[in-house]
């Protein structure tokens, strides 16, 4: 899936710079000078300041910056359907507003991408981009993962890793032996002879559910095989035994099932049938990687039978494993544990949420509209001062509702994106996921955790974001002893529409309005 919005990335480069290449070529040449030169020209004559930006809260604090002198400028909202920022794939307008931006505002995280390429196909090579996570620098925060959340990475539990839990049947494509190729070993004896400890000690650590030897003896019981390696080279897999017996046949690929877990989730498991049903190899074979479409395998799981398909007896708790043999036990348990080498740290990408974030940016956005049109300097910098008044304000407001809560915790029956500000407020909380997780459906062990936990601090109030279907809150509601506690919306601005924009929607409007949620919720 990742593979078909690049795609759709390239063509719409593509298409933005088709587009582009209209001008004459001494039109081109006159954007190809200076930023000085550029900075007379855009305001002195007819030419506006083209200001982009991604999502909503920088929309609306490069217009307070602009003030009255918006006539001067172009400004646009990327982001202004109620697509989330997670999802948002740009079109090839998109692109060639960018591409032709004299500031271009975005977040700069781990949904931001697509913006390197867009940058790189720039026809204003004297464009201001301000990054909001680099603007933040050493103050951004890495994505934490709470006590009771619900995992998104790929830890088997039942292989509902993150790529096979949110799928629609029809999007599972056909795959070959190729994406399995080569040689593995079996997690089964590094299990066993502890080499993979450090990896059971840290799950516990990080997630609270298990402790490490219960962690242990669950992914013993699951790994469990007498198989110890297995290669595959083009359709023939061989299975090698505990004791170097081999043996091995061809096999053809028979197409897709997809298992239907207990708690709600799913995979793709992907099977084969032996084409030598005597040579003593497993004749029913079926693999689940955690994906859906063609790829090369990391680690894969494996179940057979002699019998068929249907006889494969009891996979949500037998789910044998396998890692390329080139691996060390040590490297193993860095992939069991989920910080592979390559893999870099994420940090939380919802830094408008934080009224002291915001202020610095407002700095940073005049700062960068006044290096553009030096004529309004004076006016830019009076209007942050200004917006970052009322800022610096309803700050002041929130610290002392917090000041002056009895209970000072929240609990989310949903994703929670909102780290930066109960840290600026010295909030605790508990949340079914991550700010950035794709995931809608929670487990039983995370909703009876929630649950216990609303019961624990006797609070009154469950949060959502904007946009909810509410069913994990009222979920976890149903699973306390009152069972009245209210649902409140805390709004983290990532879906804004047009129609919210003509109505007077405003970044100080949304912070206060959640300022009125916050007082009932710390009640």
């Amino acid at each position: 899936m990742k593979k078909f919005g690049q795609f759709l990335l390239v063509s719409a480069l593509s298409a933005a710079l088709l587009a582009g290449c209209g001008g004459s070529k001494k039109a081109e040449s006159s954007t190809a000078g200076s930023s000085e030169a550029k900075t007379e020209s855009t305001v002195a004559g007819s030419q506006k300041l083209k200001v982009v930006t991604t999502i909503f809260p920088e929309y609306d604090w490069a217009k307070a910056v602009l003030g009255d002198k918006a006539e001067n400028a172009e400004l646009t909202l990327l982001l202004k359907n109620g697509v989330d920022l997670h999802s948002f794939q740009p079109s090839a307008e998109d692109i060639a507003k960018i591409s032709e931006a004299d500031l271009f505002i975005y977040v700069g995280g781990e949904s931001d991408g697509w913006v390197d390429d867009a940058l790189k196909e720039a026809k204003n090579k004297n464009m201001k981009v301000i990054n909001l996570m680099e603007t933040l620098g050493d103050k951004a925060k890495e994505e934490e993962m709470k006590e009771g959340m619900q995992e998104s990475e790929d830890e088997h539990d039942h292989d509902h890793g993150k790529e096979v839990s949110t799928f629609e049947d029809s999007e599972v494509k056909d795959r070959t032996l190729a994406d399995w190729k080569g040689d593995w070993q079996s997690a089964y004896p590094l299990a066993k002879s502890g080499a993979l400890d450090a990896a059971f000690k840290e799950k516990a650590e990080k997630t609270g559910k298990m402790t490490a030897e219960e962690y242990k003896a669950y992914y013993t019981k699951g790994y469990e095989t007498d198989i110890a390696k297995i290669n595959i080279d083009g359709d023939t897999i061989s299975f090698t035994d505990e004791s170097g017996k081999t043996v091995k046949s061809p096999y053809k690929y028979v197409g897709t099932y997809i298992q239907n877990w207990s708690t709600g989730t799913k995979a793709a498991m992907y099977r084969f049938e032996a084409e030598d049903k005597n040579s003593g190899a497993p004749i029913y074979v079926e693999f689940n990687d955690h994906m859906i479409e063609p790829a090369t395998a990391e680690h894969f799981h494996i179940r057979f039978s002699n019998e068929s398909f249907d006889a494969i007896k009891d996979p949500e708790n037998s789910w044998p494993t396998f890692y390329p043999a080139a691996l060390t036990g040590e490297e193993v348990a860095d992939e069991l544990a989920g910080h592979d080498h390559h893999e870099e740290t994420e940090y939380d990408e919802h830094v408008w949420l934080s009224l002291k974030n915001a202020e610095l940016y407002v700095n940073k956005i005049a700062e960068d509209l006044s290096a553009l049109d030096t004529a309004n300097a004076e006016s830019y910098k009076k209007n942050a001062e200004a917006y970052n008044k009322e800022l610096s304000e309803l700050d002041t407001q929130y610290a002392d509702v917090v000041k002056n809560a009895t209970n000072k915790y929240l609990l989310f029956g949903d994703r929670f994106p909102f780290r930066y500000l109960v840290d600026d407020y010295g909030l605790d909380y508990s949340a079914a996921f991550v700010g950035c997780s794709a995931d809608t459906e929670a487990s039983f062990e995370t909703v009876r955790f929630l649950a216990d936990k609303v019961d624990e601090k006797k609070l009154g109030s469950i949060l959502v974001i904007e946009n909810s279907d509410q069913k994990i809150a009222n979920t976890i509601q149903q699973n306390t002893k009152e069972k009245n506690q209210k649902i409140l919306v805390l709004d983290s601005m990532q879906s804004v529409t047009e129609k919210n924009m003509a109505d007077g929607e405003t970044y100080l409007g949304v912070m206060k309005k959640n300022l009125e949620v916050l007082k009932q919720a710390l009640q």
